[in-house]
């Protein structure tokens, strides 16, 4: 996949304390990184609609912990997906008379653009899914040959049938959710997964391999049989492949918790037995809008594509999101976007001003609040503060400018 280009980040004098991040499995912060490297793990989009505030919303929280990790000192590594083959791309192109792959371009070029304009921070290791089935397939195959997998009869297919995961030979599944089987069983089914299949040696047992269906996408695979992969697997194989176990952290959705990095953390054991996949696993609340969590399925969505058409400022849209705390649920308003451009000429009126308080004072505010669980809340308090303060600092203005780039990703 071709990414977009990086955004500038200034250097701050100094580096920034270690960042402390909450992990989802115990509960606590634990630091993020230990260094000298840190690796991070953000599952990426399924490209059948234009970006909307909820994938926003998530990319920015994990573009905030890349930035806090460089002004740690620190060397960052990130890798993310595309799945560009799955049920709702192909649904959609289905409806819409459109062929998957040309949908799917599109609508991974829009995101590209939407996150350059936010000035997010480019991974550096973007595959699609369709990029990598010969590998998923092979790695799906050794599975099958070692035990860790076992075929589903498929009537409606000639040979053999789908491949499932076998979870049982997993001792430490659901060690990364902690969630009771009932609460499992209940989100696989709301979440992509299907206990009910027939066949399955347990109803938690995720999709590996799917044989070819009439009129869906495959790929010849070998003893496989032709198909495509399941969804979990896809994440464990190009993490695994592009930043190598343990990652530091695995990061996306509140929603994606359980079953999708559960099941992609177990994937990952089996693939590389001894290993813990991640180290901390980290999540953004939802989006809401008109009382409702913003969905594709729902339709009640604010893409920020038609936000930039509008003339909605990005760096004031990035403004309006970092106002909540990155794993709070929130609800997207109008209102809230006005005062994120209000905030943000504020800022750049005091940015003008021939001298300020001391940016030295503000830059160590700013990294404290990042470093505690990427508070952007109590950051941009600290800033707004600082511009509503006169102050006889003639480098202040220039160095709390930087901050705002180099921290917030806010270009003045």
């Amino acid at each position: 996949m071709i990414t977009w280009a990086t955004p500038n980040v200034p250097s701050l004098p100094g580096n920034g304390p270690t960042v402390m991040l909450h992990d989802a499995t115990t509960g606590v912060l634990q630091p993020a990184a230990t260094g000298p490297v840190a690796t991070l793990y953000v599952c990426g989009i399924t490209p059948y609609d234009s970006t909307h505030l909820g994938h926003a919303s998530t990319y920015l929280a994990f573009d905030l912990l890349r930035r806090a990790w460089l002004d740690q000192g620190l060397t960052v590594r990130a890798a993310s997906n595309v799945t560009d083959v799955d049920d709702p791309l192909l649904e959609r192109a289905d409806a819409t008379g459109v062929d998957w792959r040309e949908l799917a371009a599109d609508q991974s070029a829009l995101f590209a653009q939407d996150m350059a304009a936010l000035s997010v921070l480019p991974p550096d290791v973007y595959v699609a899914v369709s990029e990598c089935v010969p590998r998923l397939a092979e790695v799906v195959e050794q599975m099958l040959a070692a035990g860790a997998a076992y075929r589903v009869p498929t009537p409606e297919v000639d040979g053999p049938g789908d491949v499932y995961a076998d979870l049982g030979v997993d001792p430490a599944f659901g060690s990364v959710s902690g969630f009771d089987e009932p609460t499992m069983l209940a989100l696989s089914a709301q979440r992509g997964g299907d206990p009910q299949r027939a066949g399955k040696r347990h109803p938690l047992d995720p999709l590996l391999w799917r044989r070819e269906r009439p009129g869906e996408p495959a790929w010849e695979a070998g003893v496989l049989g032709r198909g495509r992969p399941g969804w979990h697997i896809e994440c464990a194989v190009i993490a695994l492949d592009g930043l190598g176990l343990p990652i530091d952290v695995q990061g996306g959705g509140s929603d994606l918790l359980f079953p999708h990095h559960e099941m992609s953390c177990s994937h990952a054991r089996v693939l590389a037995p001894g290993t813990t996949p991640a180290r901390v696993h980290t999540h953004a609340g939802m989006v809401a809008l008109d009382g409702q969590k913003m969905s594709k399925s729902l339709g009640n969505l604010v893409f920020v594509g038609r936000l930039r058409e509008q003339g909605a400022d990005p760096s004031a849209i990035r403004l309006a999101v970092h106002a909540h705390h990155y794993r709070d649920d929130w609800e997207w308003t109008q209102v809230g976007l006005d005062e994120a451009l209000l905030r943000l000429d504020r800022w750049r009126e005091a940015a003008a001003r021939p001298t300020g308080p001391s940016g030295e004072l503000l830059l160590a505010e700013v990294r404290a609040a990042l470093s505690d669980d990427l508070d952007s809340p109590r950051a941009l308090a600290a800033i707004d503060a600082w511009a509503g303060t006169d102050g006889d600092d003639p480098q202040a203005p220039a160095l709390v400018t930087m901050v705002a780039e180099a921290l917030l990703g806010v270009r003045w």
